[in-house]
């Protein structure tokens, strides 16, 4: 059993189970019925995305300096009480089951799941 990381709307692999989108927006032009069968993701989660302000430097960074400035703020905010439950609930639930998390960027090492995937893997997490 483990998480999975992946770019929404990409094809999934073999027993990835449930994809959780934490992404801050729905995928735009899709209607809400196509979310699942166009592999963008089975449960929306919003909470482990960041702000709308965080997610503005994250698009914005064009600097390691600046890259780094946005993954401060964004593991400042998943620091946070209700992120960090969310965080550990994966965590432990990664050991029962498989699933996936995600969000749509093209280059994960410039995309807060790569933070996120770090974060995971520092509470516990089975990691695929």
């Amino acid at each position: 059993m483990a998480i999975r990381v992946v770019r929404l709307g990409t094809e999934r692999v073999e027993d990835e189970g449930v994809r959780i989108g934490t992404v801050r927006r729905p995928p735009r032009g899709v209607p809400k019925t196509r979310f699942a069968s166009d592999n963008w993701y089975d449960v929306w989660y919003p909470n482990l995305s960041p702000s709308a302000e965080t997610m503005q430097l994250g698009l914005h960074a064009e600097t390691p300096a600046q890259w780094n400035s946005f993954a401060r703020k964004y593991k400042a905010e998943m620091a946070e009480p209700e992120a960090a439950h969310s965080i550990a609930l994966l965590a432990t639930l990664s050991h029962q089951s498989n699933f996936s998390v995600g969000c749509y960027c093209e280059d994960e090492s410039h995309c807060h799941r790569s933070i996120l995937r770090e974060l995971l893997t520092k509470a516990g997490a089975s990691m695929a």
